[in-house]
């Protein structure tokens, strides 16, 4: 949690610089950051389902099969980093899809070609963290990630404004700063990174290790698996974004304003939902299957005691949250719509509380098809179709946002219920997907 509140500060810091910087960066912020995410953590996410992995092959086995895995895991991120650099001409076309403003769509696309890079470096920092995060080492993952964020901080500061004699790089300026710290990071993590895993990784390219086809096979679909439900999840917020834009542009400014504030509710629950995944990893792994119940029920504890204290500032400060992100420079009807919809944030908040740890902790049992399609049916064939018959009937009304809000959130809990449901399921029947060759380690 400590780490993703990092995560949090640096994510704040670039949305007030951007929103500061000018009204077209602040217009096309919105929008370009959700796209680019929703690319990126395709590719996080399926290096991250190394560290369910690593938790289990910790808890049954001991550090060398962690050692192992976090190596398969690295091998399987660089070659996703790779893949990602080279789809930097594609993804900087995105925003030329559209027909919104030209100025707006130049600044999106700017900032979407260097999200390839910094994408590509963030996904090779969740293979080399996983080996930490699996084993239980989280203050290495708190210290690195709280170096590379002041590195982000101070480079996007800088790069976005021209100051300490950088160059002024606006929206480019944004996304080159966030390269420069994710790459620290990943320099900082290869200083730490132990010897065994070095080792592992060296047995894995000479190939001297028994059954590596079948292992990376397997690590392959189901992190493909993991990796689509978090770009589903995330395409998903972006489509959310362009549906509202339907509101016309009081609505459209409103939501780039809260999108902002949103975080403040969701960002460090993320942190709580990875920790709790890798311990009910580790006990799966030691087959103690009942632990599974009692992380996820104090994991919850701690999330709803948090969401309280921000759903309240939500509910009675709105300006005091909204102000910071260039609302006080905006008309007022959007500051009209922007109060009445960040009051109502908080339902989306305590929605993705369950959906996010339901989520972590089914990838942590290897149940990667049911997150998928749970996602899918749930979000792309309900939610997101739903939501576009809304505002279709409400064109250029922009009060009608908070409504949306409100029937997002309906079914992003009707997920997180999904997910429950199956982790009970799970722990009665002592069920596990993810399966570890002993042998590889040994041989």
């Amino acid at each position: 949690m400590g780490a993703m509140l990092g995560n949090l500060i640096m994510m704040l810091v670039d949305r007030i610089c951007l929103a500061r910087y000018s009204s077209d960066t602040l217009e096309a912020s919105g929008p370009a950051i959700h796209t680019a995410m929703a690319i990126v953590l395709f590719f996080t996410g399926f290096a991250g389902f190394s560290r369910s992995c690593v938790a289990q092959a910790f808890g049954k086995s001991g550090q060398a099969q962690a050692a192992y895995q976090a190596a398969l895991g690295i091998l399987v991120g660089v070659a996703l980093a790779l893949i990602l650099c080279l789809m930097a001409p594609l993804i900087e076309r995105i925003p030329f899809l559209s027909h919104r403003p030209l100025a707006t769509t130049r600044l999106e696309s700017q900032f979407l070609f260097w999200s390839a890079f910094f994408g590509a470096a963030m996904t090779l920092n969740m293979a080399l963290s996983a080996y930490f995060s699996g084993i239980g080492r989280t203050r290495v993952t708190l210290v690195v990630g709280l170096i590379g964020q002041a590195v982000v901080i101070c480079m996007i500061v800088g790069l976005v404004f021209g100051k300490y004699g950088l160059p002024e790089l606006g929206m480019r300026g944004s996304a080159i700063g966030t390269l420069i710290g994710t790459l620290t990071m990943s320099v900082c993590y290869v200083g730490c990174m132990p010897r065994e895993v070095w080792q592992g990784l060296r047995d894995v390219l000479s190939g001297q290790r028994a059954r590596l086809g079948a292992e990376l096979l397997a690590r392959i679909k189901k992190g493909l698996v993991i990796g689509s439900s978090a770009g589903l999840n995330n395409l998903g917020s972006a489509a959310f974004v362009w549906i509202v834009a339907g509101l016309g542009a009081i609505g459209l400014a409103a939501n780039n304003v809260n999108l902002t504030v949103n975080y403040l509710g969701g960002v460090p629950l993320i942190g709580l939902g990875i920790g709790c995944g890798v311990l009910c990893g580790n006990a799966i792994g030691e087959g103690n299957f009942p632990q599974v119940s009692k992380f996820l029920f104090v994991t919850m504890a701690i999330e709803l005691a948090y969401l309280a204290i921000i759903s309240f500032l939500q509910i009675a400060t709105p300006h005091f949250l909204l102000n910071p992100f260039g609302l006080h420079d905006k008309g007022e009807e959007i500051q009209q719509v922007s109060v009445a919809t960040v009051r109502v944030l908080w339902l989306y908040s305590l929605a993705f509380a369950f959906s996010m740890t339901g989520a972590s902790v089914l990838e942590s049992m290897g149940l990667t098809r049911f997150l998928f399609l749970t996602r899918l049916l749930l979000m792309w064939a309900l939610s997101i179709p739903v939501t576009y018959v809304l505002v279709s009937a409400h064109t250029g009304s922009a009060s009608f946002l908070p409504t949306c809000w409100v029937v997002g959130s309906l079914f992003e809990g009707a997920i997180g219920a999904m997910y429950f449901w199956r982790i009970r399921a799970a722990v009665r029947n002592r069920q596990n997907g993810i399966v570890l060759v002993e042998q590889a380690a040994s041989s």
